[in-house]
């Protein structure tokens, strides 16, 4: 796939948008990337984010012609099907699509936000263990989807859904969350974080050691 810098993809090293970037990097695009300080909504070139995404988080994708995507289910969509050999996401109106789109549909509302209240200082203790249980129902889904020996979410194709997959759960030792009990499921984090393109992305948003 052809080289692209002239998309930019805003990002917070190691936040949700790490899942578009490692996307666009399997899709073999070489987008610019820019980091955003999101409690200033300053980026690191001085600019104003705000002006950029008007909704201040991460990740947005500027593309050539001044059109902001926002939402990373959605960019890593886009950015897959600009490669729709790299099999990162199945072709549209297939049903293999809609298996993908369950998987992106169920990380973003079931594991993604069942994080949020874990990374928030206002929440209740009581409510954490609430939050740290319901997750742990989702692990063992998870672990139960994976116990038929299949290398990623919907199969042996790496795809977008295992892309924000993996970026979720590499939350969870942020925050006290341990994924020892599900061997399966620490298997495939373990499988994602060793493809070349992930610990491409991972160096490149200073996650890892150069």
């Amino acid at each position: 796939m052809a080289e692209d810098r002239s998309m930019k993809l805003y990002y917070k090293a190691g936040a949700c948008s790490l899942s578009p970037h490692i996307v666009a990097l399997e899709a073999g695009l070489d987008i610019a990337i820019e980091a955003v300080d999101l409690k200033t909504k300053v980026t690191e070139t001085g600019a104003n984010f705000l002006e950029a995404n008007p909704k201040g988080s991460v990740p947005a994708l500027a593309l050539d012609d001044g059109t902001v995507l926002t939402e990373g289910a959605v960019i890593a969509q886009y950015l897959a099907d600009l490669a729709p050999a790299s099999g990162l996401i199945p072709a549209a109106g297939s049903l293999g699509r809609y298996k993908v789109l369950e998987w992106l549909n169920f990380i973003a509302t079931d594991l993604h936000k069942g994080f949020s209240p874990l990374f928030n200082p206002a929440t209740p203790d009581d409510y954490k263990t609430v939050a740290k249980q319901n997750l742990d129902r989702r692990f063992a889904y998870l672990e139960a989807v994976l116990a038929d020996g299949r290398s990623y979410l919907t199969g042996e194709t790496f795809t977008v859904a295992d892309a924000y997959a993996y970026v979720v759960l590499t939350w969870a030792g942020k925050v006290g969350v341990d994924l020892a009990a599900y061997p399966k499921l620490s298997a495939f984090f373990t499988r994602v974080g060793q493809r070349p393109k992930v610990q491409a992305a991972l160096k490149a948003e200073g996650l890892l050691a150069a």
